[in-house]
């Protein structure tokens, strides 16, 4: 099952996702923080065999350190520690700049504009279920 790590500076918003992945069963634990340096500590400590989250849903404008700023740590920590932490940017904004900005990074996986969808953030669980992964590979 999918773990997941939702970062947003909006407690709305957190209620949002809680309400999106309500019995999601591809979903099995997803965790809620206002802060992305938490989520970066976290990585961190358990990147010698720790429980890694299979999708992070970021939101870019944040007060303490931006989305930007977490996808470039992100980076680092992934090449450093070869780990492929998958990323799927939610944000409210419509700039086409950010969008391209993006697709600068290798984590990200989508740039997905709020509200988000019920069936959005299914498949983006559904996608990154590693058990569903491991039944497409052996299906081959």
């Amino acid at each position: 099952m999918c773990k997941l790590v939702v970062i947003d500076d909006n407690p709305t918003d957190h209620y949002i996702m809680q309400r999106l992945l309500h019995n999601n069963y591809n979903c099995q634990q997803a965790t809620y923080t206002f802060d992305g340096r938490l989520v970066l500590d976290y990585l961190e400590e358990n990147k010698d065999g720790g429980t890694m989250p299979d999708v992070i849903f970021l939101d870019l404008d944040m007060p303490q350190l931006t989305g930007w700023e977490f996808l470039d740590k992100l980076e680092s920590f992934n090449a450093d520690a070869n780990k492929n932490v998958r990323v799927h940017i939610m944000s409210s904004s419509i700039r086409t700049a950010d969008v391209f900005q993006s697709k600068k990074y290798a984590c990200v996986n989508s740039f997905m504009t709020k509200p988000l969808s019920r069936d959005l953030v299914n498949q983006v669980c559904e996608q990154a279920n590693p058990f569903n992964n491991q039944q497409l590979n052996t299906a081959s």
